[in-house]
């Protein structure tokens, strides 16, 4: 086992001499515990501590990227408050020149999340993204300015292709622009302005050391350095970060940060070495969604440093690890891109161990194949708790074993969810983890409702053509109803929804598995659904794009379930639309 351990410009090998049952301990000394425990007073561009490390999430706006991603105004606004519950430093809230409802969305955020404290009496800051122009820069600051710690973000390339073909610019007017936009974005009254070199990663180092200077001579609080296309490697992107702070001038006077793409799968890596080399802001998203392969992954990340943070020279984070699984869960829901069995932290695998040996060790000491604990991070054996749920069971009951799974509901949702539980529990004789997690899925992570599924009847087989009629209740309470054909009960049903909400509808994806074996098993659905002449969004590279919107529903009956995803994707689409309208 090696780490690097010199502060050199180039990285040297150290090879520790403390035991090895020690370095994979998940549980750090008492002396660190305390160390962890304490958050410095945010300074724009100073930590007091050298050895704290900011988390700055971007799941809101660069995670939002991902193709289905889009979300309403209330799930964003759900995702932020749990991202302040986790204790994340800086909360990337959306780019507000890419639409009025992002606009609005961040304006929200800022006032609800961005001046309320959590128990521990922590505070986020707020930060729109912009480009480097006016434009951007008004609307960014227009949504953050009512936070309590307002931040702005612009950006603009740098790499040699970017400037060539994408911005049509020299090198000169690159560096004037981005000076000239920092200091706009100080004369607007926003004190904490970020700066981005765009594929920082592909630049001409001399290049990058002249603009940065200029930007913190103007102004800028944090120096972002990304891997915008996840080229580099770790090695490389360490050494990148510590060449810029050894020669870039007034870099003592800013935070440098890291944003580094996954296309290569090197992103957490990249973004720990960025860290070990100076960078004291991790940029990162929950669950590592975003754009093409995603981005650092938050719990990837923080449970690094949380494992390996003495090795890294004692760096830590103000993140409360036991709100990571919860915030999985709804990024997971609310963007309807779900995490696969095997991801580091999160997957449904992370804790399961099947290998007779391996189970072997589990039951000597549960050391021997974990190097961290699952309740560190909010989940619960529930094979040690004793649980199992019935139609017999309470609320009581319910509310505990979904707080083993890492679900924090109680009111409305909790008694929604209450009677839809009792309802399957009717039917099935026992109900499993994986049954009460579909049921979270389709009864608490759902959009506004616009449109409410009421009843559907089918009628198939080889004997005729396949009929559905749809019963859905709109937002006044008025019943509709509806009756369509198609080739099979599941598109004649959507057909019938379509008569009902009148919209053009293009389904792109649908999928559904079964979450359980036997004929019993609750199915569970996923689409994915755009609408014909969409109004579009704007990413931050400029592009436009048609909005996608995403569902899900589950039921035993699959033609339920199929129907209480698609009305989700629409009732997401509709909320949206009415927003930007």
């Amino acid at each position: 086992m090696a780490a690097y351990i010199s502060h050199s410009h180039t990285p040297t090998f150290h090879f520790p001499t403390t035991p090895l049952r020690t370095l994979l301990s998940f549980k750090p000394k008492s002396s660190f515990t305390l160390l962890c425990s304490h958050r410095p007073h945010y300074t724009p561009n100073h930590i007091p501590n050298p050895n704290y490390v900011r988390i700055f999430d971007t799941t809101l706006r660069d995670g939002e990227q991902s193709p289905g991603a889009t979300m309403t105004t209330k799930e964003k606004l759900d995702i932020a408050r749990q991202l302040s519950k986790l204790g994340v430093d800086v909360i990337e809230a959306g780019f507000p020149a890419s639409s009025q409802a992002d606009l609005e969305a961040v304006k929200l955020i800022a006032r609800e999340v961005g001046n309320v404290a959590t128990e521990e009496g922590h505070v986020p800051v707020i930060c729109g993204l912009s480009r480097c122009n006016k434009n951007d820069i008004d609307k960014a600051w227009e949504a953050v300015r009512e936070a309590k710690y307002p931040r702005v973000h612009t950006f603009i390339a740098t790499s040699e292709i970017h400037m060539k073909y994408k911005l049509k610019m020299t090198k000169q007017q690159v560096v004037d622009k981005a000076r000239s936009m920092v200091e706009y974005a100080r004369s607007l009254g926003c004190d904490d302005v970020e700066f981005s070199p765009e594929d920082a990663g592909r630049s001409e180092r001399e290049f990058l050391y002249e603009i940065l200077g200029e930007v913190i001579k103007a102004g800028a609080t944090t120096l972002n350095i990304p891997d915008t296309v996840g080229y580099n490697w770790p090695r490389e992107f360490g050494q990148l970060i510590a060449d810029i702070k050894a020669n870039t001038p007034g870099i003592e006077n800013v935070i440098i940060s890291t944003h580094c793409q996954n296309d290569l799968g090197l992103s957490t890596a990249n973004t720990l070495e960025g860290a070990y080399n100076g960078a004291r802001q991790l940029e990162v998203t929950i669950n590592g969604i975003g754009e093409r392969a995603g981005n650092a992954s938050l719990e990837e990340v923080v449970m690094t440093l949380k494992c390996k943070g003495e090795l890294l020279g004692g760096l830590y984070t103000g993140i409360n690890t036991k709100h990571i699984v919860m915030a999985s869960k709804m990024v997971e829901e609310y963007s309807g891109l779900q995490v696969q069995p095997h991801k580091a932290i999160v997957g449904a695998n992370a804790f399961a161990h099947e290998s007779g040996i391996h189970q072997d060790g589990m039951l000597k000491n549960k050391s021997t194949y974990e190097i961290m604990s699952p309740e560190d991070i909010g989940l619960y054996r529930s094979n040690e708790s004793g649980l199992t749920l019935g139609k017999l069971s309470g609320r009581h009951a319910l509310k505990s074993k979904l707080l083993e799974l890492g679900y924090d509901i109680d009111g409305n949702e909790l008694n929604d969810l209450f009677w839809r539980f009792k309802s399957v529990a009717e039917l099935k004789k026992v109900i499993t983890d994986d049954d009460l997690i579909a049921l979270v899925s389709d009864e608490v992570f759902q959009p506004k409702v616009v449109w409410k599924f009421g009843d559907v009847q089918v009628t198939c087989g080889t004997l005729g053509l396949s009929t559905a009629t749809v019963k859905l209740t709109d937002d006044d309470g008025k019943e509709h109803i509806a009756c369509s054909t198609g080739t099979g009960p599941v598109d004649a049903a959507y057909k019938a929804v379509d008569l009902i909400v009148k919209s053009h509808i293009k389904l792109l994806e649908y999928s559904m598995s079964a979450v359980t074996a036997g004929i019993d098993a609750i199915a569970s659905t996923r689409v994915v659904i755009a609408a014909e002449n969409d109004h579009t969004t704007t990413h931050a590279s400029g592009e436009q794009v048609a909005r996608t919107y995403s569902g899900t529903g589950a039921s035993m009956d699959i033609v339920i379930s199929s129907v209480r995803a698609y009305v989700g994707a629409i009732n997401k689409m509709l909320g949206l639309k009415k927003l930007s309208n």
